[in-house]
């Protein structure tokens, strides 16, 4: 049975044009092809980049916020509780939203003979307890703007005197027997062993709202590279990786000079970022690189179930760039307008004394005291 489902799982309709047999793919007369097995590098590569990250975080991202005075806030614990301890873990493991720990509030009240107000009180510290802290924010912010700064500069100089890279036709010249260059191999080391690190660190990495987004970015980002990989749409899938990077760098760049309290510098980089986003997300990405995939290779070859599906992946990154595009074109008005207070995909820390309906509005009232006090000339 594990040979019928191997001789599937490889047959070669699934990832070769018609008439390409994986004996064409094999290493002759100096040429070298991308294989399979070549992936399982990939593990031992995102251990150790997250030996690399823990190292820098804590050698020079903490020192480094020592130096900008980047601090957490003092929190208040939550008292113990058995009652609304074991209901919190038990909201945290179903993911449920606020509203269903707001509807039980009086039950809970009856259950643990507290008043509303101090159960209330209770899941505010608590939540904030399980909120990362700013030093925690900035240390992540930092090492995900330098890799993906050397990660960039790198692509840069695979791709910089390539043909493929100034005329997409020569992605498909000869495909699929384009023979491996060692820059395209440590580059997609390079970032497999990142992506895989980022799904390994889940669990204790900042969790944003737009967590399962991010969780299908990086699915579909390793999916991609894999299959690109095997299939030696190796040129193509270097190119959709440099222009990934390209716009992250000032991103995560804008979150660190935000939690350094750099706020004209940031918001200017930010705009900055918005308008690369928009034209590598939403103009190039698309009308460029997915035209490149859809149009370019039915000149060379008929389609096949990889065509489809490699272009299918790639309309599902294209799927989540409209996602957050929205989330950034919000960000992008509060950053105009008013001001821009960390990051719309993180929840913001709660006072006691905030009420449900508060809390909901907290941010756009900081935001909008911030625009009055600067159109008073404060």
């Amino acid at each position: 049975m594990l040979q019928t489902v191997s001789e599937w799982l490889w047959w070669e309709r699934l990832w070769l044009p018609e008439n390409v047999s994986w004996s064409d793919l094999e290493d002759s007369e100096g040429r070298v092809y991308a294989k399979a097995s070549q992936l399982y590098a990939a593990l031992p590569c995102a251990l150790c980049m997250l030996l690399v990250r823990y190292l820098f975080e804590r050698y020079l991202a903490a020192p480094l916020a020592d130096v900008w005075e980047i601090r957490d806030r003092v929190r208040l614990t939550a008292a113990p509780n058995p009652v609304l301890e074991n209901y919190f873990c038990d909201l945290l493991f179903t993911c449920s939203h606020l509203s269903q720990q707001m509807a039980d509030v009086t039950s809970l009240c009856k259950k643990t003979s507290w008043p509303e107000r101090r159960v209330q009180v209770w899941f505010r510290r608590r939540r904030n307890q399980e909120r990362p802290g700013l030093r925690k924010r900035f240390c992540e912010a930092s090492w995900r703007c330098v890799f993906y700064f050397f990660a960039f500069v790198y692509g840069v100089l695979a791709l910089y005197d390539k043909p493929w890279f100034y005329n997409l036709k020569e992605v498909w010249a000869g495909f699929p027997k384009q023979s491996m260059l060692p820059s395209q191999y440590w580059y997609y080391l390079l970032e497999m062993g990142f992506y895989s690190s980022l799904l390994l660190s889940l669990t204790f990495d900042v969790k944003r709202k737009d967590f399962k987004e991010q969780v299908i970015h990086h699915i579909a980002t390793l999916t991609l590279l894999s299959f690109s990989w095997i299939s030696n749409y190796i040129r193509i899938g270097t190119l959709v990786m440099a222009v990934h990077d390209s716009a992250d760098i000032l991103l995560e760049g804008a979150k660190v000079l935000n939690y350094a309290k750099w706020h004209r510098t940031a918001n200017a980089m930010f705009v900055v970022f918005t308008f690369l986003f928009m034209l590598t997300r939403l103009v190039i990405f698309p009308f460029w690189l997915i035209h490149c995939t859809w149009v370019y290779p039915l000149e060379e070859f008929a389609p096949f179930f990889g065509y489809y599906f490699f272009n299918v992946m790639l309309l599902v990154l294209q799927m989540l760039h409209f996602y957050w595009a929205v989330l950034i074109s919000r960000m992008l008005y509060k950053c105009i307008f008013s001001k821009l207070e960390g990051d719309d995909r993180s929840d913001a820390e709660e006072d006691d004394s905030d009420s449900p309906m508060e809390r909901n509005h907290k941010s756009s009232h900081i935001n909008g005291s911030g625009a009055r006090g600067r159109a008073n000339g404060h």
